[in-house]
């Protein structure tokens, strides 16, 4: 019962991305060749409301499920390993058509093929978790 929240916000996300069209492997492609807005409009809006959910969290003190209160650190930038992660989640994005989040909602409506594209999320995930500690940092 205490997972019932996140399967109900679950399914109001799989529903929001898929009446926006953020699923959509053409409004993906439209994104990447710079000739709709639609994306870029959803990515911001997600970023503008989830700056604001963070300062709220900050200023309220929110805590999380074992009652701990919620932590932000921010990341060391670093020119090199950033723009290696960015261009391979970029080149994933492009090729597959779709990001992490979508991926799930693909699945849910009943796009098997996402699958394999999960299968090789985890294996991607995986490989990293081994090779981590050899990267630059």
């Amino acid at each position: 019962m205490k997972n019932t929240s996140f399967f109900i916000v679950g399914i109001l996300f799989g529903i929001i991305m898929t009446k926006s069209e953020a699923i959509s492997w053409f409004r993906i492609h439209e994104m990447f060749r710079f000739e709709s807005f639609h994306m870029y409009g959803i990515i911001g809006t997600a970023v503008v409301l989830g700056a604001i959910m963070v300062a709220i969290m900050k200023k309220t003190g929110v805590k999380n499920l074992d009652g701990s209160p919620i932590t932000y650190k921010p990341m060391q930038l670093n020119i090199k390993r950033h723009i290696i992660a960015g261009t391979i989640f970029g080149l994933g994005w492009a090729l597959v058509g779709c990001c992490p989040g979508p991926m799930y909602v693909l699945l849910g409506n009943g796009y098997l093929i996402m699958l394999v594209v999960l299968l090789g999320a985890i294996l991607g995930t995986y490989a990293y978790g081994v090779i981590m500690d050899k990267l630059p940092h």
